[in-house]
């Protein structure tokens, strides 16, 4: 079982939390049974993820990234490629972002699998699978 993740890993600090942060906050009529976690993908990229995936979630934007929504635990055994940030709890750097797409049906998450495939395309590497029980996403700086 995972323990309290709630406190941003982050790449360069050893797993230090580092700036303050807010989580995001979802609209209160959706679904959010499976928790939460964020993929932060950079904003340049934000409109080619968006209209190439079968199914989106909640979006937020803020400071040139794009916060995609995904269920708690996402980060498991997936290698998210750089300049991919992971933020988990859907804890992200403040000023808090804002919502810039709503999702598709009544629950707030885009599937995580087709976002981390496009995410690896647009970074140019090939996806790769963590060894079992493995967590080596990049995480939020």
């Amino acid at each position: 079982m995972r323990g309290d993740h709630h406190a941003p890993r982050t790449a360069k600090d050893g797993g230090h939390a580092g700036p303050a942060r807010a989580r995001l906050p979802l609209p209160p009529e959706l679904s959010t049974n499976l928790g939460y976690d964020a993929v932060g993908v950079p904003a340049r990229h934000g409109f080619h993820l968006l209209s190439h995936l079968p199914r989106t979630g909640c979006v937020f934007e803020a400071a040139e990234v794009w916060w995609w929504i995904v269920p708690s635990g996402s980060d498991q055994d997936l290698d998210w490629p750089e300049p991919v940030a992971y933020a988990t709890g859907g804890l992200v750097p403040v000023p808090r972002p804002r919502l810039i797409h709503g999702p598709d049906s009544r629950t707030p998450y885009t599937p995580p699998i087709p976002l981390f495939l496009m995410v690896c395309q647009v970074a140019g590497v090939t996806p790769s699978w963590g060894a079992l029980g493995g967590r080596r996403a990049v995480s939020t700086p």
